[in-house]
């Protein structure tokens, strides 16, 4: 059984930094990619980040140079830093990891984000 689980929301003011993680459970980790998504309220859900299983990352605009993903393969654990929060930051953070080879793709369940003004 696959399972996402993301961790490390809460409520922070702005200006201020959160470390989110995703620990991934009945995936071969090695061999996908690991995004994290968001969806605000009334938003579609769009990518933040995405890291290959190579390290490789790309970045939305929005956040360049503020979040940084990272992953760790031995503890099939991937990482958001997300700095300088912004109120607009605010959303429901997803970890997603897709197959490399498959496509087939998972989901969590997801971890609130507020950035108070």
């Amino acid at each position: 059984q696959v399972q996402l689980v993301e961790s490390g929301g809460g409520l922070v003011q702005a200006g201020g930094s959160l470390r989110l993680s995703c620990a991934a459970s009945g995936v071969i980790f090695s061999m996908n990619t690991m995004g994290w998504y968001r969806q605000a309220p009334g938003k579609q859900r769009e990518l933040v980040t995405s890291i290959t299983s190579g390290g490789r990352t790309n970045y939305a605009d929005s956040v360049k140079g503020r979040f940084t993903s990272s992953r760790d393969n031995a503890k099939n654990t991937v990482y958001l830093q997300m700095n300088s929060l912004k109120p607009e930051d605010t959303a429901v953070y997803y970890c997603k990891a897709t197959h490399e080879r498959t496509r087939i793709a998972y989901w969590g369940q997801g971890t609130q984000v507020t950035v108070s003004s």
